[in-house]
């Protein structure tokens, strides 16, 4: 049976909102469940594979990290140039994970939680990939300056310019943790191992 490979999907949404003021923020996290059937490890796993979340073209995902990022911006003339004074995101964190349709047996559920613990913090690696992601973009947009843009426009280029890295950075960082974690021995790997072969 093939691993089904984890998938972090990033929908990126920005706004162009005045505000007056830098705050503080945190992410909003969430929790969502959908329903596998079975009565042994192997069900599970096999239900996983038939209603996961579908995600693009990839198929169908054992979990699944999803975020939606939008700014509250103020850009500010300043004699010639052009200052970013504001940047401040609303970032919301979805986390998608299996849940067992019906009470296990007790030898099942314990090795289900063994299982879906590992698969949860293995998503909460995501969301910091994504969280860590989102203060350096912060760090690189408040204060941001361009000469010879009082209209405030070049900026916003330089600013698209900044963020593309930031993000390109994040999706291979992501990438490169799933492969090691789904590789042959590998974390994820090994807690499927465990819960398709438990007697």
């Amino acid at each position: 049976m093939k691993p089904i490979r984890f998938l972090s999907m990033l929908l990126g949404c920005m706004a162009l909102l005045p505000n007056a003021a830098r705050a503080d923020w945190q992410a909003i996290e969430n929790v969502q469940s959908y329903a596998v059937a079975g009565k042994t490890g192997a069900e599970l796993y096999a239900s996983i594979g038939e209603r996961g979340p579908k995600v693009g073209n990839s198929g169908r995902a054992m979990a699944f990290t999803n975020f939606k990022l939008t700014w509250t911006r103020k850009y500010e003339p300043r004699g010639t140039s052009c200052v970013l004074a504001v940047a401040r995101p609303k970032l919301i964190i979805t986390y998608t994970l299996p849940k067992p349709a019906e009470r296990l047996p007790a030898p099942v559920a314990r090795n289900w939680d063994i299982f879906i613990a590992g698969v949860r913090q293995h998503e909460l690696v995501h969301g910091d990939l994504i969280k860590d992601m989102v203060k350096k973009i912060e760090a690189v947009s408040v204060g941001l300056s361009v000469a010879d843009d009082p209209k405030c426009q070049k900026i916003r280029a330089e600013l698209t310019a900044r963020l593309g890295e930031l993000s390109r950075t994040q999706r291979q960082l992501s990438r490169d943790f799933d492969r090691a974690e789904l590789s042959n021995g590998g974390n994820i790997h090994q807690l499927v191992l465990a819960l398709i072969n438990a007697k």
